[in-house]
């Protein structure tokens, strides 16, 4: 604990203690006023006692006293020396009381029980302690002093040793109780109160730092109520919205910020808003507020100002878009410079004349061939680049694939030793374009096909669930590389050495028109598996 922290709580404790003198001012002038001053208006009692004037002066006294300490009180330091010499003047003043009413007979020896209380609250337990032991001295003298005729006191009773003994026993056996019980209580109620004093600067400095980490956040934030108050607005949301939180707190949300709906939808999206003339995108979003036990309170909202990424974000897919184009005119030239590379060849030689018939007319089957294959190179870019619109309509999902299994058969590339296995999920009936989806499912079952030049298994399944119909396309061939998996959609990427590249990209294309997806697994050496998800319309089977 730091010097400062250690004067903090002295001088907390001494403020505290001043309060408790405060206090025992107070309620002995309330005792006066109430028992001793009631007592003497009504005289209950007055005529019995043997000192009536001395009562009066003693009441006076007291009335006295109580002024002086009021004005002391916030001139002295020493305040446990002040606090005892009052504790002691009262211990004197009650049994003085006691004396001029009475002595062993006197109403008010209970007063010497409310000090010993007293002192344990206003000091501690030993002060307590000490107060019982003075007050049991004091009370003992004046018995015993009553006892044996030193004092001017006649009792109305004839009492015998006995009786007076045991009236100082029950009294001091009384006061050493009190002193205990009170001090104990005291004591405990002092530690409680420390700890309670604890807990509530643990919640302030737990809520001064929470609000120093709202303030501090770079999002904005701000809470509501069930009903949509506002109840918080840091800074950064001033900044971002650009109005100050005083003119917003208290108000319904919608009012004042129009963009965020209520009732709110618990979801993460993005609004354009206009702040001081300037056109800011958001990202937002919005969390049910919940108390200890579960219970929804508010809402919870935090925001950020995604203007500056969204427009970083479009410069970088601009940069992507012309590297991709890029990369993509290189791969078309590369494509297409093959193919015309042996037709120049070919025609080079042709135009020399001096070919013979049979060399001639290979010549001119390598020039078509490659006329062809450059009209393929072309076809197969403007599909992928230029895609034409789905013409959707109902039809049957296992048709097409029956129809493309089939030709799948005869292919040149299938030498008769892959076997095609079907797994179809009962009769699916399916919204898209029949001659696109022909398309892709060709495109899968070429590439698989290829992927297994020395035989093996091909297995199209479909699977019907709530939302999807999926088609799987699982082949047992060589598998795809780790490192060619991000690529393998890419237009031009093969690692064939005869094909375009683009049947996947253009399989990919269209299942991206249907609002579909396709996924791709694959283990080098045991086999790869291509997954079209397409999602049900309203006519769902």
């Amino acid at each position: 604990m730091t010097r400062e922290h250690k004067l903090k709580d002295i001088t907390e404790d001494a403020k505290a203690f001043r309060k408790r003198l405060k206090a025992l001012i107070g309620f002995r002038a309330a005792f006066v006023t109430l028992l001793l001053g009631s007592s003497f208006i009504f005289k209950a009692g007055y005529d019995r006692f043997q000192h009536p004037h001395a009562f009066s002066y003693l009441i006076a006294a007291l009335y006295i006293l109580t002024f002086v300490y009021s004005i002391l009180i916030e001139r002295i330091k020493q305040l446990y020396i002040f606090a005892y010499t009052q504790l002691i003047l009262d211990v004197v003043f009650g049994i003085t009381l006691i004396y001029i009413t009475g002595g062993i007979e006197s109403w008010f020896s209970f007063m010497l029980v409310l000090i010993v209380i007293s002192s344990s609250i206003v000091i501690d337990k030993r002060a307590g302690y000490i107060i019982a032991t003075l007050s049991s001295f004091f009370y003992g003298i004046l018995i015993n002093l009553q006892f044996h005729g030193l004092l001017s006191l006649n009792s109305g009773k004839i009492m015998e040793v006995k009786d007076y003994l045991y009236n100082i026993f029950i009294h001091i056996v009384s006061f050493y109780l009190v002193a205990y019980l009170s001090g104990y209580l005291s004591s405990r109620l002092e530690r409680t109160v420390k700890k309670l004093d604890e807990k509530a600067t643990d919640l302030r400095e737990l809520e001064f730092f929470n609000k120093e980490v709202i303030e501090s956040l770079p999002s904005g934030l701000f809470t509501t109520d069930i009903s949509g108050k506002l109840l918080t607005f840091n800074k950064a949301a001033e900044k971002i919205i650009g109005c100050e939180r005083d003119s917003v707190i208290g108000r319904r949300i919608d009012e004042v910020l129009p963009y965020f709906k209520f009732p709110f939808v618990q979801c993460r999206r993005e609004e354009v808003i206009k702040t001081n003339g300037v056109k800011k995108v958001i990202g937002f979003q919005i969390t049910p507020l919940k108390d200890i036990n579960g219970n929804n309170k508010g809402f919870i909202g935090i925001f950020q100002d995604l203007t500056d990424l969204k427009r970083y974000e479009a410069e970088i897919k601009r940069k992507e878009k012309l590297a991709a184009i890029g990369e993509l005119s290189s791969n078309i030239a590369h494509e297409i410079r093959n193919p015309l590379a042996s037709l120049k060849g070919s025609i080079e030689m042709l135009k020399d004349g001096t070919i013979p018939p049979d060399n001639r007319k290979r010549l001119m089957e390598i020039a078509l061939k490659e006329m062809e294959c450059l009209n393929r190179i072309i076809t197969d870019f403007l599909t992928y680049s230029k895609p034409s619109q789905p013409e959707i309509r109902r039809f049957e999902l296992h048709s097409i694939l029956d129809e493309t299994t089939e030709l799948l058969k005869n292919v040149e590339q299938n030498k008769g030793n892959i076997s095609i296995k079907k797994k179809y999920a009962g009769r699916l009936e399916i919204d898209a374009d029949p001659q696109k989806l022909r398309q892709v499912f060709w495109n899968l079952g070429i590439n698989a096909i290829e992927a297994m030049p020395k035989g093996g298994e091909l297995v199209v399944s479909t699977k019907n669930t709530d939302d999807t119909i999926e088609i799987i396309f699982q082949d047992s061939g060589a598998g795809i590389a780790k490192q060619d998996m991000e690529r393998v959609f890419y237009p031009f990427f093969t690692t064939k050495e005869s094909g375009t590249g683009l049947g996947l990209s253009i399989a990919y294309r269209i299942i991206e028109e249907h609002s579909g997806k396709i996924n791709v697994e694959s283990n080098p050496g045991v086999g790869t598996t291509f997954e079209v998800i397409l999602p049900k319309t309203d006519g769902k089977t």
